[in-house]
């Protein structure tokens, strides 16, 4: 019997990073995790304990504060783009690279009539990402967002699911529609306005989440990508993950009271959990582009 040594990657996990851009007295903060992962000739390093041709996770993590330092953040995806063709290309036994940012957003203080130039409050609303992949002369970006908790009152339904003696659950033609979208993007090139493209983005899908009449949340789910790929045609394929976080009436009669959609009990588990991926029909093929990403 042979035993061969399979696919492999390594990297340091999770720096964080803080860059303050001190130019002027409005200054800019840029609070990022950076996460690194090569792909290589490192087959030795796990079979024989030669380490000769592995770049050390410590020295993974320096480049991060050495390039934030030399040449500012900026978006997400040049940073990530910066680091990872610098590990490809300044060692010849690295082929690939994969380089995963979590954007934390930062919002300035009101204070004295205007905006703070320097104190801040962490900003709420999501947390924007970005992954990406080098592999030889190919990358790939795929960008995106976590945690964008949105909810409607009224404008939404669920009704005519099929029925066995296991289903309790009532239809109905009002409920609440609460989720936590997870979203990401996958790019065709790499010729983009980034932090343009973000806004827009955010701003249809909380839009579309908005003002769309849900029979489902899987319905939602494909308008909100449909939305997007029509506005932005640099855009190949949008994934996205949306936990439906039940809001169940509260049953007031044993009290005398009533309740008209009024009080409700919100459930943090169980939870249905609704995935899809809304692709155009000429989109290039993605190759590794979502090797290794969180969640798909």
């Amino acid at each position: 019997m042979a035993i061969t040594f399979g696919d492999n990657q390594y990297g340091k996990a999770e720096v964080r990073l803080v860059h303050i851009n001190r130019e002027g007295e409005r200054h800019q903060i840029k609070d990022l995790n950076v996460s690194s992962s090569l792909r290589g000739d490192f087959a030795a390093a796990h079979t024989e304990g030669d380490n000769s041709h592995v770049v050390a996770t410590d020295t993974q993590k320096n480049t991060v504060y050495a390039f934030a330092q030399q040449y500012g953040v900026g978006a997400i995806e040049d940073f990530g783009l910066r680091l990872g063709h610098h590990f490809t290309g300044d060692f010849d036994h690295v082929t690939g690279a994969q380089i995963r940012i979590e954007e934390y957003g930062w919002e300035r203080i009101q204070a004295d009539g205007g905006d703070h130039p320097h104190a801040f409050s962490r900003a709420g609303g999501g947390t924007r990402t970005t992954v990406v992949t080098i592999d030889g002369p190919q990358a790939w970006v795929v960008s995106g967002l976590t945690d964008l908790t949105v909810l409607k009152s009224t404008g939404s339904e669920f009704t005519g699911f099929p029925r066995d003696r296991y289903t309790s659950l009532a239809e109905t033609t009002d409920r609440i529609l609460a989720t936590a979208v997870t979203a990401r993007w996958r790019y065709i090139g790499t010729d983009v306005d980034w932090d343009k493209d973000y806004s827009d983005i955010r701003r249809i899908l909380l839009e579309s989440f908005a003002v769309k009449h849900s029979l489902a949340l899987q319905q939602t789910l494909y308008y909100m990508g449909e939305q997007v790929l029509e506005a932005h045609p640099e855009v190949a394929e949008i994934r996205m993950s949306m936990p439906n976080k039940h809001h169940f009436l509260v049953d007031l009669s044993p009290y005398g009271l009533p309740n008209d959609n009024e009080v409700y009990y919100a459930a943090d588990r169980p939870y249905g959990l609704i995935e899809g991926t809304v692709t155009r029909d000429d989109a290039p093929d993605a190759g590794r582009a979502w090797q290794s990403v969180p969640g798909f």
